[in-house]
């Protein structure tokens, strides 16, 4: 007699939860390990240690530890709230139109001539990271037939290139950039990694505050780079991640772009924009691409395939954000105070530097740490190995990428003090006793 469908269904249903024949589709799928800067905020939160101190998160803290929502941000926020007119329609696949002009604006000059000429196809993304996909998928489409689909990127740079880069199909590889020894930028090693490159390759470019060394190339060395990028041919591929934020001047911030942008050719390359740090528009996910092209018929064509690339990826960006970063933007008074907010920041990283700096020197440790000054922006490369990472964290409950790399936007006049005694410590005996 065969069994009644009650008891099929009663057999089946323990199958499943035993995860036997019948289980779990993805019985075999395996744990993941922790992404290296997400996991440091989750070890963070599991900490229950009064001393934790987090400088792994890259998001800009008050002296106080908390996260700041700029007051230009704000402003622009509660005028789009106010605003009869505003609805929650979708936005079209390239994005906000204002915000791309804008965005694309801030980035090369208003009167730039690629602009003039509508040279520049430009779409929103969803932050940086967006802009960055979209790129490398809209280049292993869209590079001439028979050009290598490789992509150089700097040893070390920030986590999440060569993943973005190899899930579009890119071939990954690195050039030298850090020099270990001085802190500093490896600049004949770079020259040289990139003499050898084919021709066609694409070559990432961190515009300003490279992340994660804090280390960036000269006036003098970005010329020379601009020279060797088009005597091989390669196309640069920059991202602006930390325009105005780095230095508290947005022009200066933007002056490799410009470089590039105004070479004669004219030059063709491909930006990506973030609007997280330089409006701390982290959650609103705000960014855009830009493609400069030469001739404003190929930007066209070439807005096009970047649409194609967005619509089955996330069909359209979402609103808020852009329509925040376009009002702080457009407003000369928003605009203007968003402009002393930066320089604020600026500052206030750029006093976090001289403070642990004066810290680490009055404790006498080995070396020369003048690196902390010099290096720009957010991130600091301290040169501390993996093991004296693990003990800061351990023993101290100082939180930071295993790389050695910590945020000086969370540090504050009151926990520096602490970070360098905990560096001497991990320096001079290796963190024990």
């Amino acid at each position: 007699m065969c069994d009644s469908p009650n008891a099929r269904l009663a057999v089946l249903a323990r199958q499943l939860c035993a995860g036997g024949p019948g289980g779990s589709t993805w019985e075999h799928v395996q744990q993941a390990p922790p992404d290296p800067i997400i996991g440091v905020n989750d070890s963070y939160r599991a900490d229950t240690d009064p001393r934790k101190l987090n400088l792994g998160v890259g998001a800009y803290r008050t002296e106080e530890g908390k996260p700041y929502v700029l007051r230009a941000v704000r402003e622009a926020e509660a005028a789009l709230a106010a605003d009869p007119a505003a609805n929650k329609e979708y936005l079209p696949i390239a994005g906000l139109p204002e915000f791309n002009r804008l965005s694309r604006e801030l980035a090369l000059g208003p009167s730039h001539p690629a602009i003039r000429d509508g040279r520049v196809a430009t779409v929103q993304a969803l932050s940086g990271t967006g802009a960055l996909r979209v790129g490398a998928e809209f280049l292993a489409q869209h590079l001439p037939p028979g050009q290598p689909r490789v992509v150089y990127l700097p040893n070390p740079t920030w986590g999440n290139h060569k993943t973005i880069f190899g899930r579009a199909g890119m071939q990954v590889r690195e050039y030298r950039y850090f020099d270990a020894k001085t802190r500093g930028l490896d600049f004949a090693g770079m020259c040289a990694d990139l003499s050898a490159a084919p021709p066609g390759a694409v070559l990432l470019l961190h515009a300003c505050a490279h992340n994660p060394t804090g280390v960036d190339p000269s006036p003098e060395q970005w010329r020379q780079l601009l020279a060797l990028t088009q005597e091989r041919k390669l196309l640069p591929f920059f991202d602006s991640a930390y325009q105005g934020f780095a230095s508290g001047d947005l022009d200066a911030d933007a002056a490799s772009v410009r470089l590039f942008a105004s070479a004669p050719g004219p030059q063709e390359m491909v930006l990506a924009q973030s609007f997280a740090k330089n409006m701390g528009l982290y959650g609103e996910r705000a960014g855009a691409l830009s493609v400069v092209c030469k001739s404003k018929e190929v930007a066209g064509r070439v807005e096009s395939q970047l649409k194609l690339v967005i619509r089955p990826m996330y069909s359209n960006p979402p609103m808020h954000g852009a329509a925040i970063a376009a009002r702080v933007m457009a407003d000369p008074r928003l605009n203007a105070l968003w402009k002393e907010e930066l320089a604020g920041m600026a500052h206030r990283i750029k006093a976090m530097r001289q403070a642990l700096y004066g810290q680490l020197v009055a404790r006498q440790l080995p070396g020369d740490w003048s690196f902390v000054l010099k290096q720009i922006g957010m991130f600091s490369y301290t040169g501390l190995s993996k093991a004296q990472c693990e003990v800061l964290t351990r023993k101290w409950h100082i939180h930071l990428t295993m790389d050695g790399r910590i945020s000086m936007a969370g540090l504050s006049a009151a926990s520096c003090p602490y970070l360098a005694e905990a560096i001497a410590d991990v320096v001079t005996n290796g963190g024990s006793a």
